[in-house]
């Protein structure tokens, strides 16, 4: 028998506050069109200006447990991704903790960017296997629009807050690729690439949160690259192939990103999990809310193969392949 890293449960919050293409016109040179066509975003969700990503992490901790059918105290640590954190210090995952009610256990944040989720399940995957941990909660959460320039037409428009957590659990398989849980995962980073997404300040450079600054058709290249060779090293390291996907679940950057990655592996988008129309880009959030969506769609059922991947600033990328 194998151990495995099962996910039990999911779920995920969104701002009250919905935003769409054109409310930014009022402000900007741009129009609901010209957005449309570059990202495939019709509309994002804004934090409101007393809600933290604390907040947004908690109310989707809370929806994963009770999709799990479980309380805080089954859970024996919290792995968050976020690069927008309440505070310098401590981490959201601990405030999370505490507001839970998890009196035991540990928590601890992962800073990869958009990326941060797959490093963060990657690490939680690591915690069961070693046996640090029986139960994980994964979570993603962002208040990006806290550091957007919102004169920026080519950076504000495409990105949103919210956040999704899962539940993974140790759980016995046979050690073949059909048993459910994470089967592989594959991660990279190059710091050469790091003037492509960016934010201007800092805790030991400016003082101050900073704002996002984004080089858009370099990284577009980049990404769906590097989006498929990181999907294709994870499949091969779980010994599968193409065929054997039933959905990829992308970040949800650009849908012409999420477009160009599936066409280079040869798949339709009918395998493909799509949300980024009504949440835009949220970062480390993205592909947990993808995944919550999804199952509440109908569309991921258990015993699906699932290709998840993403790539953020550093550069940072990674897929894990998981079955459901």
């Amino acid at each position: 028998m194998t151990k495995r890293s099962v996910v039990t449960g999911v779920g995920h919050y969104l701002p009250k506050r919905v935003v769409p293409n054109a409310e930014f016109e009022a402000t900007l040179e741009t129009s609901d069109e010209w957005i449309r066509t570059r990202s495939g975003i019709e509309r994002r969700h804004f934090a409101a200006e007393d809600e933290t990503t604390s907040d947004l992490a908690t109310y989707a901790a809370q929806a994963a447990l009770a999709d799990a059918g479980l309380v805080a105290s089954d859970i024996d640590a919290i792995i968050l991704a976020t690069s927008t954190p309440d505070l310098t210090f401590p981490s959201v995952a601990t405030m999370v903790q505490s507001r839970l009610g998890m009196t035991k256990g540990f928590a601890f944040d992962v800073q990869a960017v958009c990326a941060g989720f797959i490093y963060a399940l990657s690490t939680a995957n690591a915690l069961i296997l070693a046996g640090q941990a029986k139960r994980v909660m994964v979570i993603g959460a962002e208040t990006f629009s806290r550091i957007l320039d919102m004169t920026d037409r080519a950076t504000c428009v495409l990105f949103g807050d919210g956040a999704g957590a899962l539940v993974l659990e140790a759980q016995e398989g046979k050690g073949t690729s059909d048993d459910r849980g994470i089967l592989s995962a594959d991660l990279n980073s190059d710091g050469s690439y790091r003037d492509m997404l960016y934010v201007d300040g800092g805790v030991s450079t400016t003082g101050s949160a900073g704002k996002l600054r984004m080089q858009g058709n370099p990284l577009f290249r980049q990404a769906v690259e590097k989006l498929a060779s990181t999907a294709d090293a994870a499949l091969s390291k779980a010994g599968l192939g193409h065929d054997d996907i039933d959905w990829i679940v992308p970040h949800q950057a650009n849908i012409r990103i999420i477009q160009g990655t599936a066409k280079k592996m040869g798949l339709s988008m009918d395998k493909v999990v799509v949300t980024v129309q009504d949440h835009g880009n949220t970062s480390a959030a993205s592909i947990p809310l993808a995944l919550s969506v999804g199952k509440a769609r109908g569309q991921i059922k258990p015993g699906d193969l699932l290709v998840t991947e993403a790539i953020g600033g550093g550069l940072a990328w990674g897929a894990v392949i998981l079955r459901w």
